[in-house]
């Protein structure tokens, strides 16, 4: 442990020394940036307004357009690496489409409020809630930047979070006609088509941008049982951005957006069963035979012999998203010092899926089953399980999520006492609703015996989350009161949030003895609707400040130094699989954040440089954590929110150095420490070591051949726990480290023609790594895998018209 920690400590510090720094975006020069920078600077809004980055008191990591395209990045899980302190994952959930962003701790937990909010246009994206999912496909298409702030965000964003936030910004319409359009082909038969263009309808009045994609591409897991591809790629969106500036002082911006996918959903590789408690349990036998333990070994054994880009799932598993929105954004200048905003939305969210968690034909953990088919499954025979398996061609009545959300923001924006103070007064409401009820059907402990004729449990549910505030925070440059105070800036802020959460489940199956009952409390309804008979509900109100006060200090126009105390909070939620009225709710969780760190500019003799490093420390209350529950009183298993306390402590730092006109090189690197006060087992979804390494090369050209340049980018993280429970370890919690290179070849404006060419390789050395442990095989007994992508190549071609 410790050899492993002087070797990443010793690898960063020759990192940093080498280049002496970092952010991984560099975009064009901005008017106001430092003299001695050299370096592309990239304005943010991470304060509700436009700033330079390095101007910013918050640890920020931004990626422009062309920092996106050099590294691939077309979702959310494509930001994994390169973020200090992040991670992206699935969480324990069964959907490859659940990459939920975790920023130092803080992140998504199982049927709860996210910790990290991702945001489009300064609006939340809808969250699903059976899943850890926000928002649909597509999100990441002709966008100005994205911004991902750490640490606590709740004073003047929208929805409260401990964790940090995630900023996508579109490219809004501007005032000239331009637009490009973009295919890309690669293997495993992908294809991609995206475009944009950009009309002014009305010079400097009325300016329309629409922007659209479609990206197919097959999976990378082979289904031997149903003979398809799973793990593949299918989606489309479209966008539509209107600016209107009807009058001198007046702006006006509507975005509407949707996009549809679906696929062949998961391919779960199975990680191995509980033997001994299946034998415990009376779910198999030491006698020869289709009900024998030996046969799970063998699936077990099988699964290691087709290796992990190959799976036999006894249920046809898919998964469907449907997103779409509108967001209404309206600015009034009311003086020279005054700006009245209000930010409007409505969005919809509808996903539905089945997936196979336990990997193998056998019955024990399959989600969604719905349909016993009237034919043997392809391939079961072959294993020696001559059954049936599970269909998917009678849907549900109802999907897994369909959500409504409404978002109203009303804000007054002042730059007052000569741009000494910059004050932000706001109110929000938040409505998350169901549109129609929620339906799940699953198989949990089938017994290989009766694998194919074990009935499914249904869930039926819905929950709803309502959240309003009041908020206000200023910055005030000190040098208002005395020039001796002359770049010392003083920024508080204050906001306090009411949430309301209501919750009901009617979930039934048949018990032990075979008899129709109740999962809340075991109560065999007989004759009754099961979904009155055996339906619970929760209700929570919870109110809380949150709050942030720092300084921060400028000796130069280079040097940025700064210091705050942050309050995070996130509200509590309902919980549908609670076995006991005491745990169908569970509280809200709190966070304070003390932070310091600078963002430092310089040259090293004539090489431009940058250097920013955080030091944070928080203690961490309430931690929302689900498990599995027991209730021996009524024999009815479940699950339940274990909440706990925690310290977190780490250092971030990113930097940058272009030591020739030609080379350009950035690298970052963290350490994350976490404890648990009440045991001393290891935090989850934390990275003690992550840093990578990143270097572009300008190749040598004439000029009217036009720019070609080399990307590579390095990223390393290191072990990383995934579980939570204080007692029983599960066997492959721990999701071993791994390191990805990436490489790209761009070649901008081919000679003077307007397109532009990029070859990319993600996963260059087809590294073969885990992101994804189920962690039930002490409580659902089996353990169910996910692996990254393999080696990803391919070819983009742009054409770019207009200005």
């Amino acid at each position: 442990m410790m050899k492993g920690a002087v070797r990443h400590l010793l690898f960063a510090s020759v990192a940093g020394a080498a280049v002496a720094v970092s952010t991984p975006s560099l975009a064009q020069t901005t008017e106001g940036a430092s003299e001695t920078s050299g370096l592309g600077e990239i304005i943010v809004t991470a304060q509700r307004r436009e700033e330079r980055n390095q101007d910013v008191p918050i640890a920020i990591t931004a990626f422009t357009p062309e920092t996106l395209q050099k590294n691939n990045i077309t979702d959310a899980q494509g930001l994994n690496g390169l973020v200090p302190s992040m991670t992206i994952g699935s969480k324990g959930q069964g959907s490859r489409d659940t990459m939920s962003p975790t920023i130092r701790g803080q992140g998504a937990t199982f049927q709860a409020a996210p910790g990290v909010v991702v945001y489009m246009s300064e609006v939340p994206l809808a969250p699903a809630y059976t899943l850890s999912m926000q928002g649909g496909h597509g999100n990441f298409v002709d966008l100005e930047n994205v911004q991902v702030l750490s640490g606590p965000q709740g004073t003047l964003f929208g929805r409260n979070t401990t964790g940090g936030a995630v900023l996508l910004t579109p490219k809004k319409p501007t005032n000239d006609f331009e637009g490009y359009i973009e295919g890309s082909l690669g293997n495993y038969d992908l294809r991609g088509l995206e475009g944009a263009i950009n009309v002014p309808v009305v010079d400097d009045k009325l300016m329309i941008r629409v922007t659209g994609a479609y990206r197919d591409r097959d999976g990378f897991t082979k289904d031997l049982v149903w003979n398809k591809r799973r793990d593949d790629t299918h989606w489309y969106m479209g966008r539509i951005g209107v600016l209107m500036k009807p009058t001198e002082g007046l702006t006006n911006y509507f975005m509407a957006f949707g996009s549809r996918s679906s696929t062949n959903g998961t391919g779960i590789v199975n990680g191995g069963f509980n033997i001994p408690y299946l034998q415990a349990y009376g779910l198999c036998s030491q006698t020869p035979g289709i009900g024998s333990c030996g046969l799970y070994q063998e699936q077990t054994d099988t699964q290691e012999e087709i290796g992990i880009r190959k799976v036999r799932p006894g249920l046809d598993g898919y998964q469907k998203i449907r997103t779409w929105g509108i967001v209404n954004t309206t600015d009034l200048e009311l003086s020279s010092q005054l700006t009245l905003r209000n930010i409007v939305s409505y969005q919809r969210l509808k996903s539905d899926y089945a997936y196979d968690a336990d990997g193998t034909p056998i019955q024990q953990y399959d989600v969604q089953s719905w349909k016993y088919p009237d034919f043997p499954v392809d391939g079961l025979q072959e294993y020696g399980l001559p059954l049936y398996g599970w269909t998917n061609a009678a849907p549900n009545s109802n999907p897994r999520d369909n959500l409504k959300q409404f978002t109203e923001e009303l804000q007054l924006q002042g730059n007052l006492l000569d741009d000494k103070l910059q004050l932000t007064v706001g109110g929000f409401y938040y409505s998350l609703k169901p549109s129609s009820l929620w339906e799940v059907h699953q198989v949990v402990y089938c017994p290989a015996a009766y694998t194919g004729t074990c009935g499914a449990n249904t869930q039926i549910a819905g929950v709803s989350t309502k959240s309003k505030a009041l908020y206000a925070q200023a910055t005030l440059d000190l040098g208002a009161l005395s020039p001796s105070l002359e770049r010392l800036k003083l920024t508080a802020g204050y906001r306090y949030t009411w949430d309301t959460i209501n919750g009901f489940t009617s979930s039934w199956g048949l018990n032990t003895q075979q008899q129709p009952a109740c999962a809340f409390d075991g109560y065999v309804f007989g004759d009754e609707d099961p979904f009155v008979a055996c339906q619970f509900t929760g209700n929570l109100k919870s109110k809380a400040p949150t709050w942030t006060i720092g300084l921060d200090y400028k000796p130069t126009n280079d040097l940025l130094l700064y210091a705050k105390i942050s309050r995070g909070y996130k509200a509590g939620g309902f919980n549908p699989y609670a076995v006991r009225t005491t745990t169908t709710v569970f509280t809200p969780e709190k966070l304070t954040n003390y932070e310091g760190g600078f963002k430092f500019d310089t040259r090293l003799g004539s090489m431009p440089a940058r250097l920013n490093a955080t030091y944070y420390y928080a203690d961490y209350k309430d931690i929302q954590q689900a498990s599995g529950d027991y209730n021996p009183e009524t024999q009815v298993s479940g699950a339940a929110f274990f909440q706990r306390a925690a310290t977190l402590q780490g250092v971030e730092v990113e930097a940058m150095i272009k030591p020739a006109p030609w080379l350009q090189i950035g690298a970052t690197v963290s350490h994350t420490d976490g404890d648990y006060k009440d045991s001393d087992i290891p935090f989850v979804y934390i990275l003690p070591w992550q840093y990578n390494v990143n270097a572009t090369i300008d190749l040598p050209i004439p000029e009217e051949m036009g720019n070609l340049s080399f990307y590579a980018n390095y990223a390393y993280q290191a072990d990383q726990h995934t579980n939570p429970k204080l007692d029983r370890a599960e066997p492959g919690e721990v999701l071993e480290s791994y390191g990805l290179l990436n490489l790209s070849l761009n070649w901008q404006n081919v000679a003077q023609s307007n397109f532009d060419v990029s070859l990319f390789v993600s996963n260059a050395t087809d590294k073969k790594y885990r992101i994804m442990n189920t962690n039930v095989f002490n409580s659902l007994l089996v353990a169910g895998e996910l692996y990254g992508e393999p080696r990803m190549y391919g070819v983009k071609l742009r054409y770019n018209f207009g200005k």
